[in-house]
């Protein structure tokens, strides 16, 4: 179970939330969020340009001279309010959005605005370190441009940028509406090697509650394993929506080539669902196991217990019979009383009851076999 011990699902929740009766739209930049790197991918069939964004002037300028390409403006980091809200300015995005950017644990969803498609998904992926992530990527949908924000520097998004990088595929000749559909198919993609691992791990998990004595971390384990697992259920569950509003929108910004590519993103995600309930049901099955391997085990111990309280209760009768200490002669009159404790005073009494004991001890051995009380229930797992 070494490859998913690491693993241990993170989601982003923000520290400070915006008092209550604040304005519609106040938001609050977490403690911890990373400073922004904003990148500008640019391109059309026959041409791409990638440019480094320090300054939002730079990136004005870079939109305004290029206005006949296509544009990803990718910002990874949401730790700065004003370029937030310099982007806000220029591409006509509400602060209610804006404040559904920064407060990143939203759930997915698909709003149409007049200017422009907002996306929220949630990828949930494992980082090189092995930590497994919950995590938000906001999309702002135009007529030229793309507007993605993540809250880590976590390159998951690779895949797509090298394909936009060598022209590979219809990335450079369609439009940018295609791309946010890249974008939502390469989230969906992120999940299968992660699936993988979990069942892995679960089916490891199967074999070791079989094979072993179960233990109470086991336990902890499968509940983890059933947390994790919920959470991505209800994830892809949400995808699943956010991607059925995309396919049936009327909006001008989405075309209907990219509503047909994004069948396939909604099939892939109907996948990961399936992979997940499977997975649910065998945590369930994982902890019937565990309780049925406990409560076994349970009874193989009363068994033991109740052998060895059966074989010296008949031992415990005689000596405590033999220790009352009744005596055979009366020291007052003299006289011998016949009726007080045989043997007290034979040379060989002591001999006699203990020989008695233990052929009665091997005596009851020999039944309880015989009637099978003393058969392991153990069986052989090849």
């Amino acid at each position: 179970m070494d490859s998913y011990n690491n693993l241990n699902l993170r989601t982003s929740k923000l520290k400070r939330q915006p008092l209550p009766g604040s304005v519609p739209g106040t938001f609050f930049i977490p403690e911890d969020a990373l400073k922004p790197q904003i990148t500008v991918y640019s391109y059309t069939k026959e041409q791409y340009r990638v440019d480094p964004v320090e300054s939002f002037e730079q990136l004005k300028k870079h939109l305004e001279e290029n206005d006949q390409m296509q544009h990803w403006v990718e910002v990874k980091g949401i730790g700065d309010r004003e370029w937030i809200e310099a982007l806000g300015d220029y591409f006509s995005i509400h602060r209610l959005e804006l404040a559904d950017v920064v407060n990143v644990y939203q759930r997915p969803k698909y709003e149409e605005h007049p200017e422009h498609l907002y996306i929220v998904t949630r990828m949930v992926y494992q980082n090189s370190d092995g930590d497994m992530f919950n995590e938000q990527i906001s999309l702002f949908l135009g007529k030229n441009f793309l507007l993605s924000f993540q809250e880590r520097y976590d390159d998951q998004l690779a895949p797509v940028r090298d394909r936009l990088i060598t022209g590979k595929g219809f990335l450079r000749s369609m439009k940018v509406d295609y791309l946010a559909y890249a974008i939502v198919d390469a989230v969906l993609d992120n999940y299968f090697p992660l699936l993988e691992k979990m069942g892995n791990y679960l089916d490891d998990l199967e074999e070791e509650l079989i094979t072993q004595t179960p233990k109470k971390q086991m336990m902890f384990e499968i509940q983890r394993a059933k947390r994790e697992i919920i959470t991505i259920r209800r994830t892809a569950m949400q995808n699943k929506d956010m991607i059925n509003d995309m396919m049936r929108s009327s909006s001008p910004f989405i075309g209907n080539d990219a509503k047909f590519f994004l069948r396939d993103a909604f099939d892939h995600n109907m996948q990961v669902m399936d992979i997940v309930d499977n997975y649910r049901e065998a945590t369930m099955s994982l902890l019937e196991i565990y309780l049925s391997s406990t409560n076994i085990r349970m009874n193989e111990i009363m068994k033991v217990l109740a052998v060895i309280s059966t074989l010296f209760i008949p031992l415990t009768f005689i000596v405590g019979l033999y220790g009352m200490n009744f005596q055979r002669h009366d020291p007052i009159s003299g006289h011998n009383l016949p009726w007080n404790m045989p043997e007290l005073y034979s040379p060989y009494g002591y001999i006699e009851v203990c020989a008695f004991m233990a052929a009665l001890f091997v005596g009851f051995l020999i039944y309880f076999r015989w009637r099978g009380w003393l058969a392991s229930d153990k069986s052989n797992v090849e």
